[in-house]
């Protein structure tokens, strides 16, 4: 098996989630989706949070890809407090700073895969040529499809070509393997292992699925809304080895 050595997170933190909870109303119940969660997100790494259905890591990635505000605590993104933000910054955060790849690929059916692309160009402060971004996830010869003429994992490709077009400075994945099958998820990882590598994207991965937690510099384990544990893999598989 392939093993690619892990990356060392003693560098600069990108994001410091500080005791942060999040509970949501539902009439008389309050449901407690975080519980003074701590954590920091490394420059240059590829973080898996692993946790069943229900655990709470999509809400921790919302949180921290300003999709979503904490009922406590404090994310600070380098320097910027993101607790204390408007709607304004955030809209403005998550535009130059975050690029999101979620189960389902959200493209518009009417445009092109390069079309698709190319409506976040238009508005990134500091965007990469769609035909580009589109080349670096193995989509060179698919830029004039339209998404009901790509499969499953081609479309998923898109949607990160879409996602790293921008250049953001972390990439947030939502189970995005949830919707493909074996063969095609582990393409689809391949495709975000090699973002992380080359452009030095800070990455995390939120999925149930325990074996693609090989494939991260770290592994942090989610439960009932707690940080449970955070492992560091000294030896990192390929995705092309995983096997679930």
């Amino acid at each position: 098996m392939k093993s690619i050595q892990t990356k060392n997170t003693e560098s600069e933190a990108v994001f410091h989630i500080h005791s942060v909870s999040k509970i949501y109303q539902m009439g008389e119940v309050q449901v407690h989706a975080l519980r003074s969660v701590n954590l920091d997100l490394y420059e240059g790494e590829l973080a898996v949070l692993l946790g069943a259905s229900g655990s709470g890591k999509s809400t921790l990635l919302n949180i921290i890809g300003g999709l979503d505000v904490p009922t406590a605590g404090e994310v600070i993104f380098r320097d910027h407090n993101l607790t204390q933000a408007d709607d304004a910054k955030l809209t403005e955060f998550r535009r130059d700073h975050v690029g999101f790849v979620f189960q389902f690929y959200n493209l518009i059916p009417s445009l092109t895969a390069l079309e698709n692309v190319q409506l976040i160009t238009e508005i990134a402060a500091k965007p990469m040529k769609a035909e580009d971004a589109l080349e670096m996830v193995g989509l060179k010869e698919r830029l004039n499809h339209f998404p009901a003429q790509l499969s499953g994992g081609e479309q998923q490709r898109v949607a990160i070509a879409r996602a790293i077009a921008k250049q953001p400075d972390v990439l947030l994945c939502d189970e995005p393997t949830g919707a493909l099958d074996y063969k095609t998820g582990k393409i689809v990882l391949e495709v975000i292992e090699r973002v992380n590598c080359e452009l030095g994207t800070t990455t995390a991965v939120i999925t149930h699925n325990a074996p693609i937690a090989q494939m991260a510099d770290r592994v942090i384990h989610i439960g009932s809304g707690e940080i449970l544990s955070i492992e560091k893999n000294e030896k990192k598989a390929s995705p092309s080895d995983l096997v679930w």
